[in-house]
């Protein structure tokens, strides 16, 4: 039986990434700050599938975090066979008015904590010739957003960077895929601090994504050895081709207004 190590896996994508890979069979690693949530999960999925969840709570963000897991899991004598980096945030908001110290742990969770955990694993399912890397990057990441600017320039790092790992890495066995999500079900909006008007007009006139259609098409893409997959449907293929299309100065222009 496989194990994945999933971050960010108490509530959202990462929740039904658990859920769906466990009813593929695939023993976990939930990782996230709730630990309470961890464990409620993982005694779901072990009564639900017969399958073994280790949860280990952590901040992400914190100093030596990744080092920390990377030990623990070492401890248990697991062997990562997929790795999913899902966990990140957003912030809304001109960035000049932002606090700082958020935009750089958004950079230090979205971007460093994806690549050392990637840097962490990656090497040993080379070496066995086979494992799985799913990492989540967004629409945004497809061009500059106003008001939301380190975060859509972390997730043009995530996809970029996976990119090129895809293509370094497709002649090894290891399959590596980045997800690029459009707005979902989820707490984003919130956690992102956009305001209330905003956070109502969102989800009265725009089709959200379930996060179970988002995990099952990566899922799929992987299968397919894809090296991305723009889930959702045709409205996000249609936004991530646009700066194809429309000069930069006038896309960059219309996103601020509507943001």
């Amino acid at each position: 039986m496989k194990t994945a190590l999933v971050t960010g896996a108490s509530s959202g994508i990462g929740a039904e990434f658990a859920r769906q890979l466990a009813a593929k069979k695939n023993n976990l690693v939930l990782v996230a700050r709730s630990g309470d949530k961890l464990q409620e999960l993982g005694r779901q999925l072990q009564s639900e599938h017969g399958i073994q969840t280790y949860a280990i709570a952590q901040d992400l963000t914190a100093p030596q975090a990744v080092a920390t897991i990377f030990e623990k899991i070492q401890y248990q004598g697991l062997t990562i066979d997929l790795l999913v980096n899902n966990a990140g945030f957003g912030d809304y908001g001109k960035f000049s008015d932002r606090p700082l110290e958020k935009q750089l742990s958004m950079i230090q969770l979205n971007v460093n904590v994806l690549v050392e955990l990637t840097g962490l694993f990656l090497p040993a399912m080379k070496q066995r010739g086979e494992g799985g890397i799913i990492n989540i990057s967004s629409i945004a990441g497809f061009q500059p957003f106003p008001k939301m600017s380190v975060y859509a320039a972390t997730k043009a790092f995530v996809l970029n960077f996976t990119e090129a790992l895809w293509a370094e890495n497709k002649d090894t066995g290891v399959q590596i895929l980045a997800v690029c999500p459009g707005p979902t079900e989820s707490q984003f909006f919130k956690a992102a601090e956009f305001p209330v008007s905003m956070m109502a007009k969102n989800q009265n006139g725009m089709k959200l994504t379930s996060n179970k259609v988002v995990v099952s098409e990566a899922l799929q893409a992987l299968e397919k050895k894809q090296p991305n997959v723009v889930t959702g449907g045709f409205l996000n293929q249609f936004i991530v081709n646009l700066p194809r299309f429309v000069p930069r100065d006038l896309l960059v222009r219309q996103l601020a207004k509507m943001f």
